[in-house]
């Protein structure tokens, strides 16, 4: 058992706090960019506040706070610069599913004495886990993608069992943790359009050897939680009975959320700050056209926002049946709440580019300006592989819906 560094800390001081950081994010996003990772400052600051351990369980010196409170810190971070709270989602949360699916020994080893824990990952199986001994697996390649991987303690990767034979096929795939010791982070997070400050720099392995207890036969896109997981039976707590794919989709909905409130932020200044040709005096805050663009996203943006806290909270009701027994959390109730997330995220991309963004001046489109870090990033994110699950999810829910078999569509393709 580890201690809770502030067993008093309530949800609420807890968001009070990402709120009360967004000047630094502001002021540290063109070193966040140029470093391609937050700086120092930004991580001795979220140490401090406790964002790490949102999600963490109380047994390993976590807050153990629910799903809706996580993603209203991320969207906080993140309208103070998104490439930060991309990179804070993408390892803080993937203690749900360390917490879920690995055992009491392998959990008391990853926690460690005081429950020092991040985690960067990506969606892919790279590479095969070859066994050394009965007691060991081999781990070589390069996982790219990795957000976060810089301030990461651990790596939570998926690979593919070794075959049973000479000329078979590859085995199912392994989900495994591998502490720090075991990777390299390489320096290849160069040249993206946007979110360039979010340390998705590639980790690799030569040789890497990992205890099997560290090493679990099951894909994050389908976590044996149905009926339960040996996490939510350790902590107590159906939070850790949930599927996974859902919870990501949910994460990114909250960036770009965040990012797109920023966008607000920044047009509401910019229309304040730009005096009118023919009337000096005035500026185009006062003209009907802006107030209403302001108005429409940020409509549209409290839309997205409440969908996204509502669905969190969906999400958790789901893992509480899940664990009571009253009723599995299925791969088709995982469909229905990604596909809601990810309709929030596409409100929001749509309100910025095609509100905020579009009618902002093309002054603002410059380099150095936030409004065209903010596009770039949002652009980029709509290009990532999540909102690329649109269409499947969507055929997906609709199939599960008319009792149709839908798991064999693939959500990447």
């Amino acid at each position: 058992m580890i201690a809770v560094p502030e067993p008093g800390l309530t949800e609420s001081e807890l968001v009070a706090r990402a709120v009360a950081l967004r000047p630094a994010r502001l002021e540290r996003q063109a070193e966040t960019e140029r470093l391609t990772h937050y700086p120092e400052d930004t991580h001795d600051d979220f140490l401090r506040a406790g964002f790490y351990r949102i999600l963490q369980p109380k047994r390993y010196g976590g807050h153990e706070f629910g799903l809706p409170v996580f993603y209203r810190v991320i969207m906080e971070i993140s309208r103070g610069c998104p490439s930060t709270g991309w990179a804070l989602s993408l390892t803080a949360a993937h203690v749900l599913q360390v917490a879920a699916v690995f055992d009491e020994r392998a959990q008391d080893e990853i926690f460690g004495p005081d429950g020092d824990f991040r985690a960067a990952s990506t969606v892919a199986p790279v590479g095969i886990a070859r066994p050394d001994g009965p007691d060991h697996v081999v781990l070589d390649g390069t996982w790219p993608y990795s957000s976060g991987a810089p301030y990461s303690t651990h790596y939570l990767g998926q690979t593919l069992r070794a075959p049973a034979g000479p000329g078979d096929p590859p085995g199912p795939p392994v989900l495994f943790v591998a502490p720090r010791a075991v990777w390299t982070v390489l320096d290849d997070w160069h040249g993206v359009l946007g979110l360039r400050g979010t340390g998705s720099n590639s980790i690799h392995m030569e040789q890497a050897r990992v205890p099997t207890y560290l090493t679990r036969e099951t894909s994050l896109l389908d976590l044996p939680v149905e009926g339960g997981s040996v996490g939510s039976e350790l902590h107590g707590n159906p939070m850790y009975a949930g599927r996974a794919p859902s919870v990501y989709h949910g994460e990114l909905a909250a960036i770009m959320i965040g990012t797109a409130y920023a966008a607000a932020d920044e047009y509401a200044r910019i229309v304040a700050a730009r005096p009118l040709l023919l009337e000096p005096d005035r500026t185009r805050a006062d003209l009907h056209d802006f107030q209403r663009h302001l108005g429409e996203a940020l409509g549209a943006l409290h839309t997205a926002e409440a969908a996204m806290r509502r669905t969190a909270e969906d999400w958790m009701e789901t893992c509480h049946r899940n664990a009571s027994g009253t009723a599995p959390f299925t791969v088709a109730e995982d469909n229905r709440l990604a596909l809601m997330f990810l309709n929030a995220g596409r409100m929001a991309w749509e309100a910025f580019q095609g509100i905020l963004f579009r009618t902002a001046g093309s002054r603002h489109a410059r380099d150095g300006e936030r409004m065209q870090r903010y596009f770039r990033d949002a652009a980029t994110y709509w290009t990532h592989v999540g909102p690329g699950m649109q269409e499947p999810l969507e055929r997906r829910v609709g199939c599960d819906r008319l009792g149709l078999p839908s798991e064999h569509i693939p959500l990447i393709p």
